[in-house]
């Protein structure tokens, strides 16, 4: 069973960066690719950043790249995302996640087997 844990939520005023930790334990943990997705209120989650465990490649929401960063360090099981720039838009519920699977972009949350519980993230104008 592998578990994760979100970390590094807040409140925040426009214009500050936030970095979000996600701790991962489990028997035997080594996905293919973790990702973080985000979901407003009233809103479909919606994906944010993904990267392969092995060879780190990353991929990136279109409308986020250069303002968010995903990074991992294998050895801690621990992927963040580093968001600069942050805007009142970015505000939403922050969610970790885990794939074995493979696919050809992991943007899809369906795809994604293990999910934290989140994190809130809070941009004030």
């Amino acid at each position: 069973q592998v578990q994760l844990v979100e970390s590094g939520g807040g409140l925040v005023q426009a214009g500050g960066s936030l970095r979000l930790s996600c701790e991962a334990s489990g028997r035997t943990f080594s996905p293919r690719v973790m990702g973080w997705f985000r979901q407003a209120p009233g809103k479909e989650r919606e994906f944010v950043a993904a990267i392969t465990w092995s060879g780190g490649r990353t991929y990136y929401a279109d409308s986020l790249k250069g303002r968010f960063t995903i990074s991992r360090d294998s050895a801690k099981n621990t992927v963040y995302l580093q968001m600069n720039s942050l805007k009142p838009e970015d505000t939403a519920a922050y969610y970790c996640a885990a794939m074995n699977r493979v696919v050809v972009v992991p943007s899809r949350p369906s795809d994604y087997e293990y999910w934290g519980q989140g994190t809130q993230v809070t941009v004030s104008s």
